[in-house]
């Protein structure tokens, strides 16, 4: 049986430092707002101007970055006029046709690529690979991009490329915000409205169970709500007390998993992937296989909340074997 590993909890002293060095400095840097701006046809940038005219651009506005007051220029470039730098992440199909498909829902192309000097006068895109693939694929003929004189940059941006990536319950968290505050402005338009904003239905039910319990273990239970959860078609406000009604069964449900798991662990299991196994084995269409072009679920989801609590209630301790957890275990993947 695999060992529960075991996560080191953030000491004080390390907390207080991570919130000091959050605080913002007493002492303010960089530039006044007046100071940032920047005529297009100032000597500062005119050389830069006149490569992006060269490459078939046009100048649509200039200022100073805020922090060391470098001249930057705000440009439209023919998408042929600008390639990746030679050394960026290998280009994805998948996440250029996803990226692609989310901006023309959007309906905006908002992002500007950065721009540098490239080798032989080319201009480099040292962080726009994708959405330059992306643009391509949408047939677009310029992007926007801010266009930088310090060819080094291309070599730094990958510093600066320090985000966090959104996990399930930051995903979660983000969609049912939105969705709350979609329901106070239009509280009449229905949920499946908001199919691009939302990308998808369990974001809405997952976000409200992380409202309330912010380490609930979403990764385990997501496999099952993206069977059967669907957009509803009614009013947000009413698609929204549904969903409060359904964050609340799973809640339920969790207190069962988690009584389960104690059983488990006094019988010696310790693996880490209690809960995935656990719900997996009373997830009601864990062998559901859709069929191709199949939209509908397989039942609905208050069904198979139904399903699931009567099944974790005569939920057999005896019949778990160590095995079952180890294929459990080389099979998880649930996003956390």
């Amino acid at each position: 049986m695999a060992t529960q590993a075991t996560r080191k909890k953030p000491s004080a002293k390390r907390a207080k430092r991570a919130k000091a060095t959050l605080a913002p400095r007493e002492q303010k840097r960089g530039l006044e707002a007046a100071d940032m701006a920047l005529a297009a046809d100032a000597p500062d940038v005119a050389v830069l101007a006149a490569e992006v005219r060269a490459a078939g651009g046009a100048i649509l506005g200039a200022y100073r970055e805020p922090l060391s007051g470098r001249a930057l220029l705000l440009a439209a470039l023919p998408l042929g006029a600008v390639e990746p730098t030679p050394f960026q992440r290998d280009l994805s199909p998948t996440h250029t046709r996803r990226l692609a498909q989310k901006i023309e829902e959007a309906g905006v192309f908002l992002d500007p690529l950065i721009v540098v000097h490239g080798e032989d006068g080319r201009l480099w895109t040292p962080n726009g690979r994708h959405r330059l693939a992306a643009a391509k694929v949408l047939g677009l003929r310029h992007v926007t991009a801010l266009v930088c004189p310090d060819e080094s940059l291309a070599f730094r941006i990958l510093a600066l490329n320090t985000e966090k990536a959104h996990n399930l319950r930051d995903k979660s968290l983000e969609v049912i915000r939105m969705a709350r505050n979609l329901a106070k402005r239009k509280p009449q338009a229905k949920e499946s409205e908001f199919t691009a904003e939302f990308e998808a239905p369990e974001l809405l039910t997952l976000g409200i169970v992380y409202e309330k319990n912010g380490r609930f273990g979403g990764g385990a239970y997501s496999p099952l709500l993206k069977k059967v959860d669907r957009f509803l078609d009614r009013g947000l406000f009413v698609s929204l007390r549904r969903r409060e009604d359904y964050a609340a069964r799973l809640q339920d449900i969790d207190a069962q998993v988690k009584r389960i798991i104690e059983g488990l662990q006094k019988r010696g299991f310790k693996s880490p992937y209690l809960r995935n196994y656990v719900v997996a084995r009373i997830n009601p269409v864990r062998f559901y296989r859709p069929k191709k072009g199949a939209t509908a679920p397989p039942m609905p989801l208050a069904e198979a909340l139904t399903r699931m609590t009567a099944a974790a209630k005569k939920f057999d301790l005896d019949s778990v074997r160590g095995s079952d957890l180890a294929l459990v275990a080389a099979m998880s993947g649930g996003e956390e």
